[in-house]
């Protein structure tokens, strides 16, 4: 059993697990940090970014650079569209993959890069939420994307600043790999990737080839999100990924099915271990209530679905007793319409308290109720006829991107950052918001950083793995204590044997395939002929043929012997420990009728003092301690095989 690593991200985790003659690819995070070194894609051209002066590296003068960096206060951006970072494609031929497991919709941005164009033919997995909010997500950045108009009017590609890194500032000297970044993907791509998924649900077993069964179990994160256990016949392994024990709006985390697994895989923990969940939600209230009491609008950079849900909740019910309920709620996104409609349909997926206002009836989330009250709007674009009509300040915006590089995020920027009456509230933890709003510098609106990841934190982690009880663990290297030198860290301290996972790099597992479970033939059954060995033990020995087709390994009748040749015989099989009376008369007739007999805790004890001999009969072995000769020693095998039960 080997386990590859794909990704660099733990976040955004891909890993390809080799078991049983499969390669199974468990998630395929897209990390988007690399975006971040990109000027932004706004909805219509900014004067204010092209105008942004050209940067050229001191003492070089190259062509073919002119035009593709520019700086902003002191940073270096590539003025082109924004590129990203899938999996590793180098280590496994994507066209040898036989199935995809997706754990949740934050962790299957890169399943085009994965299945389109690259001879894949294998089968995809994942819940009906995390299909379908994971086809927003990737519908919005498709179009956030493709409807930029770019930095200058109308970014194109740039690839020489790739080959100069050596000569260009931080932090684009320090990008990794550059080369490996990709652009996103077509439309019709996306639409080809999503069409391979095949749903399933909580529970459901999933054959996978005859090999195994995969099953998906709650995970306690988002809507829809999951666990996987793969169970063959004799080994089980329990793929943890983005997982919380938090009692938020998804269904809990269901941990039984993830005990006493040979290999537990951990991945996806918090990206913030340093912040509670339940106080940023408090600052995030707080910060909104003091700017919109003097005046000023927030704008909230969000995915959208997840925590945009319990933003919604939480922040409308703290509007209303700080006296702010005439404050209009937007969300502004191609899919919001789809995101906010479906998410009141998954009562099956949401926790049990929600599922209990279903049957009021009442929707599970409270968003329903706020379009209904005219608090809350949702729009496709900023530029949207009724959207504008309705527009009025203050307000509260979520909208897209996180990384301020791309969506309507990007133009409420410009419009508010010179005004310090406006805040942005980041809460998604995926970027450092920092360098999200670098390329918006000198900004004059406030800004803070109030990060909400439910994902398990290293405390948390750490007892849920001593609790689950694995024989092994596999984690990625950033999880692990630092090394020697640097500064502690949160990490993983296990008392199980540890795998340590870099991207690029591949891990064998102490798992190994010991026994295999095999069918047998009806002609083949009918003519065995069992004999008992002991109380409730039945056994026969048998001649057959091995088959392993599909993975599935079954027994037949052997073919027939070649005329003339001679039959083979069965080997006599000897099992379990003799029967203690019988050998004291086997004793006595192969001449030694002098043997006494101690009964002990752990057996038997036959002592032949005329013969200097000892033999200890226990349950599990037998042991001759004899002085004699030749003949006394063939005497006791022969006497000790005459009543050894067998097959």
């Amino acid at each position: 059993m080997k386990l590859y690593c794909l990704s660099n991200d733990a976040a955004k985790p891909c890993f390809v697990l080799s078991f049983k003659e499969l390669l199974i690819m468990l998630d395929c995070g897209l990390s988007a940090h690399s975006v971040l070194n990109f000027l932004p894609l706004p909805p219509v051209p900014s004067t204010r970014l092209a105008s942004l002066p050209n940067y050229t590296p001191p003492h070089l003068n190259d062509p073919l650079l002119e035009g593709e960096l520019k700086e902003c206060c002191g940073r270096v951006f590539v003025d082109s569209i924004p590129e990203f970072c899938p999996p590793l494609d180098k280590v496994v031929d994507f066209s040898q993959l036989d199935v995809i497991l997706i754990s949740n919709y934050t962790c299957m941005m890169a399943l085009p890069f994965i299945t389109e164009d690259t001879g894949f033919k294998g089968q995809v997995y994942a819940t009906e939420p995390t299909l379908q909010i994971g086809r927003f997500y990737l519908e919005e950045l498709a179009e956030w994307v493709s409807g930029g108009a770019g930095g200058a009017g109308g970014a194109g590609a740039a690839r020489r600043w790739k080959e100069l890194l050596h000569v260009l500032p931080a932090p684009l000297a320090l990008a990794a790999r550059p080369r490996s970044w990709r652009r996103l993907f077509s439309a019709a791509a996306l639409s080809r990737a999503l069409a391979r998924v095949r749903v399933v649900g909580y529970d459901e077993r999933v054959d996978v080839y005859g090999a195994l069964d995969a099953t998906a179990v709650s995970s306690g994160f988002c809507l829809g999100s999951a666990n996987w256990v793969l169970r063959s016949a004799h080994e089980k392994v329990a793929y943890v990924s983005g997982s919380s024990t938090l009692t938020t709006h998804p269904r809990p985390i269901n941990q039984a099915a993830l005990r006493g697994a040979d290999v537990l895989i951990l991945a996806a923990l918090t990206q913030t271990p340093a912040h509670n969940p339940d106080h940023m939600l408090g600052d995030l209230c707080v910060h909104a209530t003091v700017t919109l009491r003097a005046g000023g609008s927030v704008l909230c950079p969000v995915y959208p679905s997840g925590v945009l849900y319990d933003l919604l909740e939480c922040l409308s019910a703290h509007l209303d007793t700080a006296g702010l309920a005439g404050v209009p709620l937007y969300v502004v996104s191609p899919v919001a319409d789809s995101s906010l409609a479906y998410s009141n349909i998954l009562a099956e997926w949401v926790s049990v308290g929600k599922q209990a206002r279903v049957y009021l009836p009442e929707e599970p989330f409270p968003h329903a109720a706020l379009v209904r009250a005219g608090r809350l709007k949702h729009a496709r674009s900023l530029h949207d006829d009724a959207f504008s009509a309705d527009f009025r300040q203050p307000c509260v915006v979520f909208c897209g991107h996180p990384s301020l590089r791309f969506g309507a995020a990007v133009h409420l920027v410009e419009l508010w950052a010179s005004n310090p009456a406006h805040a942005i509230i980041f809460t998604e933890p995926d970027f450092p918001y920092l360098d999200a709003l670098a390329p918006f510098q000198p900004l004059a609106m406030k800004a803070f950083h109030c990060p909400i990841d439910t994902s398990l934190n290293y405390s948390q982690a750490n007892k849920l793995v001593r609790e689950l009880r694995p024989r092994e663990l596999a984690l990625p290297e950033q999880y692990a204590a630092a090394p020697g030198g640097a500064a502690p860290r949160p990490h993983i301290a296990a008392d199980v044997p540890t795998v340590l996972l870099r991207r690029g790099a591949a891990r064998a597992l102490g798992a190994r395939r010991s026994m295999a479970r095999a069918t047998l033939s009806g002609a083949l059954a009918a003519r065995v002929a069992p004999r008992d060995v002991r109380a409730g033990l039945r056994a026969a020995p048998l001649q057959a043929a091995l088959r392993v087709r599909d993975r599935r390994v079954s027994l037949d009748v052997a073919p027939p012997a070649a005329p003339g040749a001679p039959r083979p015989q069965a080997p006599r099989l000897d099992c379990s420990a003799p029967d203690v009376d019988a050998l004291v008369h086997a004793l006595g007739r192969e001449g030694m009728p002098d043997a006494r007999v101690e009964r002990s805790a752990d057996g038997c004890i036959l002592h032949l003092p005329r013969h200097d001999t000892l033999v200890h009969v226990e349950r599990h072995a037998t042991h001759v301690f004899c002085q004699g000769d030749a003949a006394v020693r063939q005497a006791l095998r022969r006497a000790i095989t005459s009543c050894l039960p067998h097959v």
